[in-house]
């Protein structure tokens, strides 16, 4: 392999792969290291942990053909360092060490033979979903983040992924909260598909997706174990979890006693200060919502700590219905406050123990629930 690459393109492919490998108590070496691979006239890099994988392509010139793996961080450091120049690898397939000179630099890196690098699914346009870039990405935003992070719960820590008709719905929970978010498919699949995929995996979509205007396919690997997210210049592939994830549905309230609209930038500003004191007491946040006249009506946010202090804002907002007082993470009302996109927000409540329901004004198809907190008396 003999190949001609500008720095910033290999170093920019390299940030885009590193995720995706290993940490050092991989069960195997080749797992720690980056594949490099000349591949129809450009330069592939790849990186896997076997729960996922990186497929990347970079413009190259190709004087010969090959393939080496290389220590990831060792290259990636590397390569960082080198001057913005074009980069000549060389290959010495006997020692198997690739030769890197830019510049007035020249350096030799062992590798390992690209054979024993798993083998990574490919892209067939075949049984495939597409969907705008942007609507993904925002899709993505306002899901990934009520994900659960605890391993002991494998099927919370999934987003699940609902394909039917010309529909693609994204859903997470950790148990105390539930995101859903639904958008439209740039033209209609014939078979129905619901899968449950890596939630840190569709957070490297949602990050790789970039400034693409092509549509996001989405597919299946033939063997049905992996879900595969081909972009314009990566391929993010995910083994998927082998469980059934919770009916959220049951969850959701039916209908609401109490229906408040509020400033989504005041409601963000407000639960952040609020947050500052809740951590110190479970991360409490008491809601005061009190109607007015006219359905004009106030939102006061409270949190209190013995050690910290405490802090209280008021909202203006528009109240239908009875006052009710309820108890929310304010961790939570931060996460999704910022996630919303449009300037209100509704929130939907029935009762002090029963869960409230976000949805922003003007979009319908988002909503969020939030299962509420003990209030002392």
């Amino acid at each position: 392999m003999k190949v001609s690459v500008m720095q910033e393109n290999l170093a920019k492919g390299l940030g885009i792969v590193a995720r995706a490998v290993a940490g050092n108590r991989a069960p195997l070496p080749v797992l720690t290291h980056i594949l490099l691979a000349t591949e129809n006239g450009r330069l592939r890099i790849a990186a896997t942990n076997l729960e996922l994988a990186i497929n990347c392509w970079i413009g190259a010139k190709i004087e010969s053909e090959g393939a080496i793996c290389v220590p990831a961080r060792t290259f990636s450091e590397l390569v960082s360092l080198l001057p913005s120049d074009v980069a000549q690898l060389d290959l010495n397939i006997r020692t198997q060490s690739l030769r890197v000179m830019c510049g007035r630099t020249d350096n030799n890196i062992k590798g390992i033979d690209a054979q024993e690098f798993p083998i990574i699914p490919t892209f067939t346009p075949t049984n495939v979903a597409y969907v705008d870039p942007d609507v993904l990405r925002k899709m993505i935003n306002k899901v990934v983040f009520a994900a659960a992070t605890d391993e002991n719960r494998p099927m919370l820590t999934g987003v699940l992924t609902r394909i039917e008709g010309q529909s693609l719905t994204l859903a997470a929970s950790d148990g105390f909260r539930v995101s859903e978010c639904r958008g439209a498919l740039k033209s209609p699949v014939t078979d129905p598909l619901a899968i449950l995929i890596p939630a840190k995996a569709v957070a490297e979509v949602g990050r790789l997706i970039g400034d693409q205007t092509e549509p996001v396919a989405i597919t299946v690997t033939p063997s049905g174990a992996q879900a595969l997210f081909h972009l314009d210049h990566a391929d993010v592939i995910a083994q998927l979890i082998d469980q059934r994830f919770p009916d959220y549905a049951n969850v959701i309230p039916r209908a609401y006693n109490t229906r408040t609209v509020v400033n989504t930038a005041e409601l963000l500003k407000a639960c952040k200060q609020a947050s500052v004191f809740a951590r110190d007491s479970n991360n409490l946040a008491r809601i005061q919502i009190e109607p007015g006249e006219d359905g004009a009506g106030k939102v006061k946010i409270t949190a209190q700590a013995q050690e910290t202090g405490d802090n209280q804002s008021e909202l203006e907002g528009i109240v239908n219905g009875p006052g009710v007082e309820i108890g929310f993470d304010a961790r939570f009302l931060v996460d999704v406050a910022s996630v919303v996109d449009t300037p209100q927000l509704a929130i939907e409540t029935s009762a002090p123990k029963a869960p409230g329901v976000i949805r922003p004004i003007g979009d319908d198809g988002f909503l969020h629930v939030v299962m509420p907190m003990h209030l002392a008396r």
